[in-house]
């Protein structure tokens, strides 16, 4: 099982608030099919969320520590039925699955540079209004 610090497993529960369940362990429990689906999840996310139903707490603890202990996964947190484990992504790409992961080309339009700075100008004014700037008066309000 692998260890983390308090300062790591306060990031990785901010992280995973939002994540939805990708794993659930049910009636059969903790199968070898399920083993590898937890293992495929951890190798392509590093932090998942895995739902268990049907169970004591007891019986959700004992399966938390079986799959950390088996996949070498920390445990992040248990929380009712849910279970956040976390395991650091292999540097390896032959290990994570696919060598052409990081060849991938970014999807969607390209901006032109006058569109691009068009959007950085239209984020600066809309931060100085949050920051509380005052801002240029405009031609019906100018003081006299």
């Amino acid at each position: 099982m692998t260890e983390i610090t308090t300062t790591q497993r306060r990031a990785l529960r901010a992280a995973a608030h939002s994540l939805k369940p990708v794993v659930s362990i049910s009636q059969k429990g903790l199968t070898e099919a399920v083993l590898k689906e937890i293992d495929r999840c951890l190798t392509t996310h590093e932090l998942i969320k895995v739902r268990i139903y049907d169970t004591e707490r007891e019986t959700r603890e004992s399966l938390l520590e079986a799959v950390c202990s088996t996949l070498s996964a920390a445990p992040v947190q248990h929380i009712g039925n849910l279970l956040v484990l976390w395991r650091q992504r292999p540097e390896d790409p032959a290990v994570a699955g696919s060598s052409k992961a990081g060849a991938r080309k970014p999807s969607g339009p390209r901006l032109t540079k006058k569109a691009a700075a068009a959007k950085t100008d239209k984020a600066a004014r809309a931060r100085s209004i949050v920051q509380g700037k005052p801002r240029r008066p405009t031609r019906g309000n100018r003081a006299s």
